[in-house]
């Protein structure tokens, strides 16, 4: 049973690498997300290098593609192995560069899993200032999923200094851009 399982998913990868058709690139890695959510398959999909395809498939132009990619390693990154391989493939900064995504699902993707990849040594990339105001801005949306997730994210992984700081700024800028001077 268990070879079966790796069998799967090896036809999985296969079938999304060579394939044309972006609705199967589509399908594919939405299968492939959803087997990320069953920690029974986390040594599988790092042996088939799963995570470095959820990783690269955060850059592109498919929405689809990103959402579920970035689906994919929410679902991978409780595990403390995935974790530490996301943090030392540089996989934070792809993953806040999603916040802006206008996918709701992406984001949502994008936060928690910032959330479970903090650690003492990623904290200060994770909590930088333009975060901040990026949940400090997703704090005062009308979507309450989003609201409720970064007022979490506010208050269980920032300092009050650090939010206060994101506040005071945000108060003189116009969506992250300075406003002009007089």
């Amino acid at each position: 049973m268990e070879l079966g399982r790796l069998e799967y998913l090896q036809a999985l990868v296969t079938e999304f690498q060579v394939t044309d058709s972006t609705e199967a690139k589509e399908q594919v890695l939405a299968n492939l997300a959803n087997f990320a959510y069953d920690p029974s398959n986390y040594e599988y999909l790092r042996q088939l290098q799963v995570l470095d395809l959820f990783l690269d498939m955060l850059t592109e132009d498919n929405e689809t593609l990103v959402e579920f990619a970035m689906g994919g390693l929410c679902n991978l990154c409780l595990d403390k192995t995935n974790k530490e391989y996301i943090l030392e493939a540089s996989g934070v900064e792809p993953i806040i560069n999603c916040l802006s995504s206008s996918n709701e699902e992406t984001v949502m993707s994008a936060v928690t899993t910032l959330m479970f990849l903090t650690t003492p040594r990623s904290r200060t990339q994770i909590t930088a200032l333009p975060v901040v105001e990026c949940m400090l801005r997703f704090s005062l949306s009308a979507n309450t999923r989003l609201s409720n997730l970064a007022s979490i994210f506010l208050q269980d992984y920032c300092s009050p200094l650090q939010v206060e700081e994101a506040r005071t700024l945000s108060k003189h800028t116009a969506v992250g851009i300075p406003l002009p001077k007089d």
